[in-house]
């Protein structure tokens, strides 16, 4: 009794992941879906906060540059009255005047730069000489994507014509805006989508149902031809958080595949041991990794709604009723450590930068993906409290001396004997062993089957054409007479001719 009550006691302090609905919402109160990329604010609202932000920057770097810019004429003035006493200090002033205005009114040049989308014609040439248009350099995927895009805008006749063109104009003014900051290409196209979806709903009078299916063709269209340049950009930390995270939960599940943060330990309610709980695990785990291998936002965040999906089914045939939010998040975060999905970082913030983010700001799509950034955002801050774990275990299990799955020492009383100890845990070991190994002669025995079925179908297939198309072998030709042999059959040719002997 004392053992239930201490499991159960246990059971309730472990359940310390949890998070209200509200703690995933805009933390202005807009009720839209927040993210960690955006400090804790839904899209529209960074989006806001940005703007003023950049708006404040830019007047402070206007005032300035309009102060430097006083006291350039004032010291100009000042050398002209007194050119003699006063050149030294001139030139020190100037020296001094041209270091700072180098170092600090670039940033009011660079927004300048950003916010103007095309320059002169001469420049516009020289910088298609050296480079291949954006329509050239397609792959396979990117051309197959294209022709469905413009089948797709045929449909709406002009107005998928004004479409297309507001598209090719952003493409082109992004082609020249490589060099800007992956921060200033996002808040372009962040922009675009909510201009074009703005234009179509009150210049094109497009019905909002079918806005929302032309935003994710316009999404899918223009991802695909941007992705190689704005995912995983060197100028950003993107890939370095990558081998961060993945160096973390290979780390934390130790070695050998022996991964010590259990599902007891995050207190996740799913039964392994159930083979449709397994196969909703397998295919959770398969789905997140899954993700790294799209090119469209809109993709990725779809394989992040199947890997939840399954995750919620795998809870509600374990529990036999539906699952809850204190129960989908530690799951996930099971799920992420379990499967440790390539480029975790970089895709997530490639779905906050680029995609639509109307997507992002509510539906279901928009919570499971707050949903991955919370369980990302635990596993870098994972410590023993987290787990309720003392610290000097969860230092045992990081350095891989122990594991928590060797270890039942409630079942145990402190004098028990060593050696019995050791010989339950090879009885278990042999029994997983057992297991594995049965489950590996199944499927042999099942890959047989479909060998053996496989061969008798290709037989019987073959027969039925052999029946179906009889083969005739014909008799060979007679051979043709020789032309001085015995005309037998045919008296109708002259007689060989006859050697004659005339006397001399």
């Amino acid at each position: 009794e004392t053992r239930a009550r201490k499991k159960v006691s246990l059971k309730s302090e472990r359940r310390g992941i949890h998070v209200d609905h509200s703690d995933l919402l805009c933390k202005k109160g807009c009720g839209y879906y927040s993210n960690p990329a955006w400090q804790g604010f839904c899209s529209k609202c960074w989006r806001e906060e940005y703007h003023k932000a950049r708006q404040k920057q830019i007047q402070e770097d206007w005032e300035l540059a309009e102060r430097l810019q006083r006291e350039e004429e004032e010291a100009f003035a000042s050398s002209q009255s007194s050119q003699g006493a006063q050149s030294l200090t001139f030139s020190k002033f100037e020296e001094k005047k041209t270091n700072e205005k180098t170092r600090k009114v670039t940033t009011v040049k660079k927004f300048l730069s950003a916010s103007s989308r095309v320059g002169s014609k001469k420049e516009i040439q020289e910088a298609k000489a050296p480079s291949p248009s954006i329509n050239r350099q397609t792959s396979i995927e990117t051309d197959r994507v294209s022709k469905e895009f413009i089948e797709f805008l045929k449909t709406f006749h002009k107005t998928g014509q004004e479409i297309y063109k507001q598209i090719k104009l952003f493409l082109e003014g992004m082609h020249y805006k490589r060099d800007l900051s992956i921060e200033e290409q996002s808040e372009c196209a962040q922009d675009f989508y909510h201009n074009v979806a703005e234009r179509m709903q009150t210049h094109w009078k497009v019905p909002p149902e079918r806005v929302e299916k032309i935003m994710d063709q316009i999404e899918k269209y223009i991802m695909t031809r941007l992705y190689k340049h704005v995912f995983c950009p060197e100028t950003t930390d993107d890939e370095k958080k990558d081998l961060a995270i993945q160096k973390r939960i290979r780390v934390e599940t130790a070695l050998l595949s022996l991964r010590w943060v259990t599902p007891q330990m995050l207190c996740v309610p799913v039964n392994e041991d159930i083979p449709e709980v397994s196969d909703m695990v397998v295919k959770a785990i398969t789905d997140i990794i899954e993700m790294d291998s799209k090119r469209v936002p809109r993709d990725k965040l779809a394989c992040i709604t199947k890997c939840s999906k399954h995750i919620i089914t795998a809870i509600k045939i374990t529990k036999n009723e539906p699952a809850s939010a204190d129960d989908f998040l530690p799951t996930l975060i099971y799920i992420v450590l379990k499967g440790n999905p390539p480029r975790l970082q970089s895709n997530i913030q490639y779905i906050t930068r680029f995609c639509n983010p109307s997507r992002l700001m509510t539906g279901e799509d928009g919570y499971y993906f707050t949903n991955l950034c919370c369980a990302v955002a635990f596993i870098e801050k994972l410590d023993a409290q987290s787990l309720n774990l003392s610290q000097e275990d969860f230092d045992r299990y990081m350095s891989g001396q122990t594991s928590p799955r060797k270890q039942e020492a409630e079942s145990w009383s402190p004098d028990a004997c060593l050696g019995v100890k050791q010989m339950y845990k090879n009885l278990d070991l042999l029994s997983q062993l057992s297991e594995r190994q049965e489950r590996i002669m199944n499927e042999a025995k099942k890959l047989e089957k479909d060998l053996i079925d496989w061969t008798d179908g290709i037989t019987r297939e073959v027969q039925d054409i052999v029946e179906k198309y009889s083969l005739e072998i014909k008799p060979p030709n007679q051979p043709l007479a020789a032309i001085d042999s015995e005309n037998i059959k045919n008296d109708k040719l002259p007689p060989p001719l006859q050697p004659q002997v005339y006397a001399g």
